[in-house]
C-alpha cells in the first residue's frame, strides 16, 4: 500500500521543484446535496485526487515548495459519533501515516495555518476554478497578511495559476496510471461485450446500459466514467443521447457510448452494431468508412506527430466516403475548405483522457498551433458519421449514427489500444449481438 501512496509523494516532489518558494492550495470538492436528506455520492477533485489520494470531502491541501519542501492536509476531525452515520473518517493522525504527507491538522486549525503559510511568499498558486467560497477564504487570508505590513509581513505578490503547471504533468501518464487506465480499459471494454450479448429487438436501451453498469459495479469500477449512451437507430444522431428509454427496433442500429471508472480513472469506448445481429448494406457502407478512418487515425497516435495528426487521417477517409456515397458533392478540397462534411462528422477526433474523461492538457501551443503528441499521452480516438432524414440525403441512409471510439496510449511509434478487448470488426460484432448463452 505504501508505494500506492508513494505515487503521489513524487507528484507532490514535482509540484514542490516548479513552484520555487511558492505555496500551491488545493481544495477537496464538498458533498452535494441530491435532494433532501440525500447527497449525491461523493467523488473527489481530481487535481487534489491526484497530488493527494485523500477521499474525504472539504479537505485542503498546502504544497510548499522552498529550501525545505513540506506538504499540510486540513480534514475532518476523527469522530466516532458521525462514523455511526456516516462511515469512516481517517482524521488527521491517520490521514499524516496513510498518506504519507508531512503534516495533518483539523480544518478548524486553517485559518490560523494558512496565514503564517502564505506569509512573505512571493508567488501563491492556485486552480481558477475554485469556487467563490474558496476564493473568498483565500483573500480573506491575503487580506490579513496585508494588515500586518507593519509588523514586516510580505504579502504574496503574485497569484498563479495552478492548472498552468498541474495539466502538463496530469497529461503524460506514469506507469502506475497506465495500469489503473488499463483495468479501467478492461473492464469497459468486457462490460460492451456483455451489452452486446443481451441485445434483441423489443428490449429497451436502458436493458442493455443495465448489464453494462451491472458489470462495472461487479468487477470494482464502481460509477460511469460520465452518462452511458446507448442510442437505438436515429436516436444516435443525437451525438448526448442519455434518455436511454426507446425500444430497440430489429433493422436499426444501436450506438453504446460507455465508459467506467476505476480508482478515478476513465475509459471511454463507442461501439456501433445491428440491433438484430446484420448489417443492412447501408449500414455496412457507412460502418466501414468510420472503422478505416479510426484505423488510419490510430495509425497517426504516434510520439513526435501533431495532436491534430489523427482527425486529419480520420477526415481524410470520411470526405473520400461521403464522395463514393453520394452524401457528399463537390471535390474534396471544395468539402474540406466549405466543411460541408460537417452535416455528417461534426466532432474532433480525440480528446485526452485520464482522471477526467475529458482530461487536463492543452491541445494548441501558445501560438495556436496543435502540440506535439508525446510518450505518455492518452487520448480517445473517436471518427463518426450522422445522418439526418433530409431531401439532398438518400432515404436509406436516413437515421444512421455510426461512431467507434478507443482508448489510445502512446508508445512512441507503436500506438496501444488500451480497449482493443471490445470488438468492432464486422464480423466479431454479428458473432458476438444478440448471443446471450454463447
Amino acid at each position: 500500500m505504501k508505494s500506492k501512496y508513494n505515487e503521489f509523494c513524487k507528484r507532490r516532489s514535482l509540484l514542490q521543484s516548479k513552484i520555487g518558494d511558492g505555496v500551491a492550495i488545493i481544495f477537496n470538492t464538498e458533498k452535494i446535496s441530491r435532494n433532501r436528506d440525500s447527497h449525491f455520492k461523493f467523488r473527489s477533485d481530481s487535481y487534489f485526487h491526484y497530488l493527494s489520494g485523500f477521499p474525504e470531502s472539504d479537505a485542503v491541501l498546502f504544497v510548499v515548495g522552498g529550501k525545505t519542501p513540506f506538504s499540510i492536509l486540513f480534514c475532518q476531525q476523527k469522530n466516532k459519533e458521525k462514523e455511526i452515520w456516516d462511515g469512516f473518517i481517517y482524521g488527521p493522525i491517520e490521514a499524516k501515516e496513510t498518506f504519507l504527507i508531512e503534516e495533518a491538522h483539523p480544518l478548524e486549525k486553517m485559518n490560523e495555518i494558512a496565514i503564517k503559510l502564505i506569509a512573505n511568499r512571493k508567488k501563491i498558486f492556485i486552480l481558477s476554478d475554485n469556487t467563490s467560497k474558496q476564493q473568498k477564504l483565500i483573500n480573506k487570508w491575503i487580506n490579513f497578511n496585508k494588515q500586518q505590513k507593519r509588523a514586516g509581513i510580505r504579502t504574496p505578490e503574485i497569484v498563479v495559476d495552478l492548472a498552468s503547471i498541474l495539466d502538463p504533468m496530469r497529461v503524460v501518464k506514469s506507469p502506475y496510471e497506465i495500469k489503473l487506465m488499463q483495468k479501467s480499459a478492461d473492464i469497459a471494454s468486457e462490460a460492451h461485450i456483455q451489452g452486446m450479448r443481451n441485445v434483441l429487438p423489443g428490449k429497451y436501451e436502458y436493458q442493455v446500459e443495465g448489464e453494462i453498469l451491472n458489470h462495472f459495479i461487479q468487477n470494482g469500477a464502481g460509477d460511469p466514467a460520465y452518462q452511458s449512451i446507448v442510442a437505438g437507430g436515429k436516436n444516435a444522431c443525437t451525438l448526448h443521447y442519455i434518455t436511454n428509454n426507446q425500444k430497440m427496433i430489429s433493422g436499426d442500429l444501436l450506438l453504446v457510448d460507455a465508459g467506467c471508472e476505476y480508482e478515478l480513472y476513465a475509459s471511454d469506448i463507442t461501439r456501433t452494431y445491428p440491433i438484430n445481429g446484420k448489417f443492412t448494406s447501408a449500414q455496412k457502407n457507412i460502418y466501414e468508412m468510420v472503422l478505416l478512418a479510426q484505423k488510419k487515425a490510430i495509425e497517426e497516435a504516434k510520439s513526435g506527430k501533431l495532436f491534430n495528426s489523427p482527425h486529419k487521417a480520420a477526415l481524410s477517409v470520411i470526405i473520400d466516403g461521403l464522395i463514393d456515397l453520394k452524401l457528399c458533392n463537390g471535390s474534396r478540397d471544395e468539402i474540406e475548405d466549405k466543411e460541408t462534411y460537417k452535416n455528417f462528422f461534426m466532432h474532433r477526433t480525440s480528446h485526452w483522457l485520464g482522471l477526467d474523461v475529458h482530461d487536463a492538457g492543452n491541445y494548441v501551443d501558445t501560438d495556436g498551433q496543435s502540440i506535439k503528441l508525446i510518450d505518455g499521452n492518452v487520448l480517445t480516438i473517436e471518427p463518426g458519421c450522422y445522418i439526418q432524414p433530409s431531401q439532398d440525403t438518400p432515404k436509406e441512409f436516413w437515421g444512421i449514427g455510426v461512431r467507434i471510439e478507443d482508448d489510445v496510449l502512446i508508445n512512441k511509434n507503436n500506438p496501444v489500444v488500451l480497449t482493443e478487448k471490445a470488438p468492432k470488426e464486422i464480423s466479431d460484432l454479428e458473432m458476438f449481438v444478440g448471443k446471450k448463452n454463447e
